[in-house]
């Protein structure tokens, strides 16, 4: 009498093994621009020693940490974090340590996106939106915190002003210039929806950074208003958290609208990506289980928070031995740790000509940044007694104002080419210049005897 044998379980993939038992899971949500950016960084490799290991829990940690260190093409820069670890324990000069953390934190922070959409395939579209939310600019937000604790409050505005600016026209303009030219045959278009309601925030968050300021001013230059110095800084700093808790209402209204109300927008970019990738079926599938996924993206943060610490610690001495302004480091060196693997996925979806991922990972990560982390790291600063306002100073604020608005009419009209990408490049170009040459060391009083009238 002939007996059915029971379903054999697949382990020929034993990376989808946790706890001796198999895992494949569909995925429950949609994946957002920050993980379909991330996941285009991802690389296949072949298991043939971990497949000849028996299932087990030894089992389910190599192949979870294979999956983990060298399931990314950026790898090889993992490398420096024992390197920075190693320089800070013998004492080595601290540029070497700012630098060893610099390279380290860039495939921890592409990791961190990886394991956030791991999570979000067991948790659920609305939970797994959250974490991303979270954790999207989770390098930025730590950096900053130390910052704050060592009250380096300069830091923490330029490197979160640079991280607005690099996205909106470094990396923006980049990716339209490479798409441009790669599909100068094709004309590009866009759903302009996902746009307006990211320039609508920023326009919001750049209001709420510009009021302070003109507070200030006003304050030093209207007869009718109490000019004292104390008054009005303790005007601006509530003023600023004021306008921080309006902001953090705001970053929440764009949650409910992304993940609930009015999620049909954002939907496009995963099938756009679907149709264009033939390696990727229909049921997506998680790679590592979910207690390995939260145990990882631990560890990865507490990494992330160690190798903070170091670049906060030796900025300062770096800047002053590389004679490189602190200001253009902050600005315009930092924003590439956090947001380097985020860059290079949105570049490569513009080749593909799926602008709107690019859009979603350009334009989605500098809203997070100005609704979201710089109010933030205004209520932790007031939580923890320091005075951090939104004063980002005039030359700061203006190059915010005009780096927003310069998007948003390059984005007007729902069309792209390389000309588009040209510009906004030449303006990070120009932005960056101002704040070497603002921050370079002048004789001042040569130079101010060479613009002297002559007799």
């Amino acid at each position: 009498m002939a007996t059915s044998s029971p379903p054999v379980t697949d382990l020929s993939e034993p990376w989808l093994v946790e706890s001796g038992s198999a895992k494949r899971l569909s995925a429950t949500g949609k994946r957002t621009a920050h993980n379909l950016s991330s996941s285009s960084l991802c690389k296949k490799s072949d298991r043939p020693l971990i497949s000849k290991l028996p299932a087990s829990i030894l089992t389910s940690f190599i192949s979870t940490l294979h999956e983990v260190i060298f399931g990314t093409k950026l790898s090889v820069l993992f490398l420096a974090v024992p390197a920075a670890v190693a320089a800070r324990y013998f004492r080595l000069s601290q540029p070497w340590i700012f630098l060893m953390s610099f390279v380290g934190l860039i495939p921890l922070a592409e990791r961190v996106s990886f394991l956030t959409e791991q999570i979000s395939f067991y948790t659920g579209a609305t939970v797994g939106g959250l974490l991303n939310a979270t954790c999207g600019n989770a390098t930025e937000l730590i950096i900053a915190i130390f910052a704050l604790l060592q009250n380096k409050i300069d830091v923490v505005k330029y490197s979160l002003l640079g991280s607005i600016l690099s996205n909106l026209l470094l990396v923006l303009g980049t990716s339209l210039l490479c798409g441009g030219l790669a599909n100068i045959s094709t004309e590009q278009k866009f759903d302009r929806k996902q746009s307006d309601v990211n320039i609508s925030l920023l326009l919001m968050a750049l209001l709420c950074n510009i009021m302070p300021m003109l507070y200030k001013y006003a304050a030093a230059y209207d007869k009718n208003v109490d000019a004292d110095v104390a008054n009005v800084s303790k005007a601006t700093l509530y003023l600023s958290r004021a306008c921080s808790v309006v902001m953090l209402l705001g970053y929440s209204a764009c949650l409910a609208f992304q993940l609930w109300t009015h999620n049909d927008i954002f939907e496009s970019q995963e099938e756009d990506v679907l149709e264009d990738n033939q390696d990727t079926s229909k049921d997506e599938s998680p790679v590592i289980g979910l207690w390995g996924g939260i145990i990882w993206l631990t560890g990865m943060t507490a990494v992330i928070a160690l190798l903070s610490e170091y670049l906060v610690d030796t900025i300062e001495v770096a800047s002053t031995s590389w004679g490189v302004p602190l200001s253009f480091i902050s600005i315009i060196l930092l924003p590439i740790v956090g947001n380097a693997a985020e860059h290079a996925g949105a570049i490569i979806f513009a080749f593909k000509n799926k602008l709107d991922i690019t859009l979603g990972v350009a334009l989605g990560s500098a809203t997070q940044i100005a609704v979201f982390v710089v109010p933030f790291s205004v209520i932790v600063a007031w939580i923890i007694n320091i005075d951090m306002d939104l004063d980002f100073n005039l030359l700061e604020t203006g190059s915010l104002s005009l780096g927003i608005i310069v998007t948003a009419f390059t984005l007007h009209d729902g069309t792209s080419h390389y000309l588009k990408g040209v510009i906004l490049l030449l303006c990070y170009i120009i932005i960056g210049t101002s704040f070497l040459i603002t921050g370079l060391p002048f004789d001042n009083k040569n130079y101010n005897m060479s613009l002297a009238p002559q007799p």
